[in-house]
């Protein structure tokens, strides 16, 4: 006999992620949206603000997204050495407005790849310029995966940054 489902159950394929299980940000930058939209996508601007040593983005429906950043000298205890790829297909894109990145996976220099993941980026028109809204999630209850994102939301921030200023002194 099936059971049903208690008040207090959590359905974990409805439930929102908890801050922990996910990053997601908001910041405003002056530039143009579609100059936002577009530097998610060329290889110079990816090397000079999120430090990619790699890239192959193509903005177009089931394109790939797969962005390699170098190995770093230093390790965490929980993810061993950090750089490697993220890569996934792009399966959702609105050209200098937004795109989404499905079935994304962080591959590590060493150790288990982690995902899937999705990666969805929004560049809307603002007063000041250009609101981006950044939203990565994809998870599974876990040690690793809460230290992933916790990585990955620090170096996120250092990277919006990075991309404000390029953006901004581009105009």
């Amino acid at each position: 006999m099936a059971r049903r489902p208690h008040e207090d159950d959590t359905d974990v394929a409805t439930r929102l992620p908890e801050p922990d299980e996910r990053f997601e940000q908001n910041l405003v930058i002056a530039a143009p949206p579609s100059a936002v939209f577009k530097y998610f996508f060329q290889p110079d601007a990816l090397r000079a603000w999120w430090q990619a040593s790699r890239s192959v983005t193509t903005p177009v429906p089931f394109g790939v997204y797969a962005i390699e950043w170098p190995t770093t000298p230093y390790r965490d205890d929980l993810l061993g050495a950090l750089g490697g790829v993220f890569h996934g297909t792009v399966v959702d894109v609105r050209y200098g407005q937004s795109f989404l990145v499905a079935d994304a996976y962080w591959v590590p220099p060493e150790g288990e790849a982690l995902g899937p993941m999705a990666l969805e980026i929004t560049c809307k028109p603002d007063p000041a310029g250009c609101k981006l809204h950044i939203r990565q999630d994809g998870y599974a209850p876990s040690p690793r995966w809460r230290r992933y994102y916790a990585v990955v939301s620090r170096g996120w921030q250092v990277s919006l940054i990075a991309l404000k200023r390029y953006a901004e002194d581009a105009k």
